[in-house]
């Protein structure tokens, strides 16, 4: 292929982990290495697809894919994804899967034009930028913090039929990034039946919950190439916030420099006025990391496409992104019989994203 002997080997975290810090960085400024050409992730967990005839599926999804400038377009990243497709099969795992930006055409053309991937689902990614302001929470709305036991049985009781609902959401939940899991429900209304004391389940007519991840504890995001519009707005409302803070206009955080972020997962609704408190749950995150992160920029969820919890979550229009796109091969012959179905199937409303593969 034009660059020698190509080695891809397992990840060794002693020898590699400098290597790769040091790759993701060449790779953002297109400098040349002597180390390291590319990199992959992988990980495999149980979860629920679309099909509810189907029992749970072995998925293994491909993160990470990293190559250094120099060294693009020499096939490198094909070979890498082949080979964690090799360690795929080996582990039993039914469908190989990974997410993208729809307008990222390097990746598209690799994954759907070169490796046998489709087009699955295009959920949308909704971002908020956490301001210098607290929002306030209707005092007629309580919530609270369920304990992990509270959490995990009430993701399994309503969104256990979602796609891509991991069987292992326990650990999700007991994970040191996950800060937490809270519900939001009128005031006045009994908590008792939400948390289900007793193995009974009689819930308020409308409730909504959701958990938080710390992504930033893993890894920081920076703003690279920003368009002239956002640079103008984001030095101009800092400017009205200071000098003409009647205005009431939120600024845009420094997003130029490296920040964490927070990730809500698992948002859920039942009731009338659900939408009221998801909303609620919203404002309280942005809150919380105001408070307790000065790291912390930006709320990041993700929905399904169809999904109308995104009506409900406070977002910028010019921080989301109202397509991702999520990729998907079937890896045992069974399956790829049932590709097509699969894929031509309407998507159910809510969608499961796991943090860890944030």
């Amino acid at each position: 292929m034009g660059y020698g002997d190509l080695i891809i080997r397992s990840y060794d975290a002693q020898i590699d982990r400098f290597g790769v810090e040091d790759l993701e960085r060449r790779c953002e400024v297109a400098e040349l290495g002597d180390e390291l050409v590319g990199v992959i992730q992988g990980s495999i967990k149980r979860v629920t697809v679309h099909k509810p005839t189907e029992d749970l599926a072995k998925v293994g999804y491909v993160l990470g894919l990293r190559v250094a400038p120099v060294h693009r377009r020499k096939g490198i990243g094909s070979s890498l994804v082949r080979k964690l497709e090799e360690w795929f099969i080996s582990n039993d795992v039914d469908y190989a899967y990974m997410a993208t930006e729809k307008d990222n055409e390097a990746s598209v053309k690799l994954f759907l034009g070169k490796l046998g991937f489709v087009k699955f689902r295009t959920p949308t990614i909704l971002v908020h930028p956490v301001n210098n302001r607290m929002f306030r929470t209707p005092a007629n709305v309580e919530i609270a913090k369920l304990k992990v036991e509270e959490a995990e049985n009430l993701y399994k009781k309503f969104m256990a039929s979602t796609e891509f609902f991991p069987y292992d959401i326990g650990n999700i939940l007991r994970n040191k990034l996950s800060l937490g899991t809270w519900v939001a429900y009128p005031r006045g209304d009994d908590l008792r039946g939400v948390i289900g004391l007793n193995g009974e389940v009689v819930l308020p007519k409308s409730w909504a919950m959701l958990s938080v991840w710390n992504s930033g504890e893993v890894f920081k995001l920076r703003l690279g190439k920003a368009p002239l519009s956002c640079l103008i707005y984001t030095e101009s409302s800092k400017l009205i916030e200071k000098y003409l803070p009647c205005f009431k206009l939120p600024s845009i955080p420094d997003f130029y420099n490296p920040f964490g972020f927070y990730f809500m997962y698992g948002v859920h609704k039942e009731g009338p006025l659900s939408g009221k408190m998801v909303r609620t749950l919203c404002k309280y995150v942005h809150n919380m990391a105001r408070r307790s992160n000065k790291d912390c920029k930006v709320i990041v969820t993700e929905v399904g496409g169809n999904d109308s919890l995104r009506i409900h979550i406070p977002h910028w229009k010019l921080l989301s992104c109202p397509e991702d796109l999520w990729c998907i091969k079937p890896l045992k012959n069974e399956k790829k019989k049932t590709l097509h179905e699969l894929t031509k199937i309407p998507p159910t409303i809510a969608l499961f994203v796991d943090p860890r593969e944030v």
